[in-house]
């Protein structure tokens, strides 16, 4: 989506607002022993009490409100009866329409106090995130955004997910463009000033093969674990401004 006018840019505002919020709950939430599942449910609650959607199950028919992604899994964790344990790493995507218009967000945490290995790859994570963002300006390509992400991953030893990509977000949750997590500077769609995407690096300690578990799941060969943080942004002259405002 393309912003023109301010309803559309209040409207995207409100929705990612709402899911970022939503987020803080869950990880506040997030103890030894509960499932995630329930996180799930509270997903559920939530969005509906807001009278909101769930846009991964209804636009995408993927099976839950949010993603689920523990340990090795690199996106796509299906909430089920899955006990959490002290020093997991946990990263929740949510999502949901709420007034017409889409919010997309994700956060990685720990259950229980993170190990020195886990600060530093949430750490690099934030940072590829936040370095990706402020190139997300007028006049850049998806590439440049790209290989933000990717070059400060691997700056820091660690590899980017392939295969698996952000995306242009507006009144349907996944639009054009594609915005891969790995990429070559100056390469793709231009870059225009309104434009709203979603800024998503998926970090992976170890080697970046994956493989299949199930229909959605994907799982790091190695078992190394992985990390996440997203935002939506709109791109605009000095660099992409995040519409949830955190």
């Amino acid at each position: 989506m393309i912003v023109t006018r301010p309803d559309e840019l209040s409207g995207l505002q409100r929705a990612n607002r709402a899911t970022t919020r939503l987020l803080r709950e869950l990880e506040a939430l997030a103890k030894p022993g509960m499932t995630t599942k329930a996180l799930d449910d509270y997903a559920r609650t939530y969005i509906r009490k807001l009278g909101g959607e769930p846009v991964f199950e209804t636009q995408n028919g993927f099976p839950g409100a949010i993603n689920t992604n523990r340990n090795d899994i690199v996106v796509h964790g299906i909430p089920g009866d899955e006990l959490l344990e002290t020093g997991d790493v946990l990263t929740i995507d949510a999502g949901m329409l709420l007034g017409g218009f889409a919010g997309d967000a994700a956060v990685t945490f720990t259950i229980g106090p993170p190990s020195p290995a886990q600060r530093a790859l949430m750490d690099a994570t934030w940072l590829a995130m936040t370095t990706a963002i402020e190139a997300a300006r007028t006049g850049n390509t998806v590439g440049d955004v790209s290989w933000a992400m990717q070059s400060v991953a691997e700056a820091h030893g660690y590899n980017v997910a392939r295969g698996f990509c952000g995306h242009g977000l507006g009144r349907r949750c996944w639009e054009d463009p594609q915005v891969p997590f790995a990429g070559q500077a100056g390469t793709g769609p231009k870059l225009v000033e309104g434009m709203v995407i979603t800024v998503e690096p998926v970090v992976v300690e170890g080697a970046k093969e994956f493989y299949m578990a199930n229909r959605w799941e994907a799982r790091t060969r190695d078992g190394s674990m992985v990390a996440q943080f997203e935002r939506a942004v709109m791109v605009t002259s000095s660099g992409g401004v995040i519409l949830s405002g955190d």
